[in-house]
């Protein structure tokens, strides 16, 4: 357990100092208009009005408009996600699906917040504001929880983590 606490610090550390360089804000910009992107056609493709315009994503309709905000695209948790997968004693192919399946999960999720927060902040804004700040928070914390727990439990249902250790 103490190795693995090292190594979630460290792996953390290296990754938030990595998201937080000046170098990779072109990068979170590119990805964070791309969700803004996927969640207007999403709306769109279900039939709503939405339009993406950078980071942000507006009803052409009511004008109404969120911003997908710095930390609001899914990387802290990402990363918090990939830190947990990296330090846990498990084979490289499997720690490479737990990345995988897990940063997509997590980005499934978020696209579903951001979007429901879309359509809460035209419905209430006192609504919107609630579950900005505190619902979809705990949500987005508890969903990486589960799916790191449940790779982790899989991964020693495999039973593999013997040959793991020695990595």
């Amino acid at each position: 357990m103490g190795r693995f606490l090292l190594l979630f610090a460290a792996v953390l550390t290296v990754l938030f100092g990595l998201l937080l360089a000046p170098a990779s804000e072109p990068a979170l910009g590119v990805f964070t208009r791309g969700l803004v992107t996927v969640s207007a056609a999403l709306i769109r493709f279900f039939g709503g009005h939405a339009v993406a315009n950078q980071d942000l994503l507006e009803n052409p309709v009511s004008h109404f408009a969120i911003q997908m905000a710095y930390g609001c695209n899914g990387a802290h948790v990402t990363i918090l996600l990939w830190a947990a997968v990296l330090a846990f004693p498990a084979s490289w192919v499997q720690k490479a699906k737990g990345l995988a399946v897990g940063t997509l999960a997590i980005h499934t999720v978020n696209l579903v917040r951001f979007v429901s927060l879309f359509y809460l902040g035209q419905f209430r804004q006192s609504w919107f504001d609630f579950a900005h700040l505190y619902v979809w928070e705990s949500l987005m914390m508890l969903d990486t929880l589960v799916i790191f727990w449940t790779w982790a439990y899989i991964v020693r249902k495999s039973g593999s983590m013997a040959d793991a250790s020695a990595r």
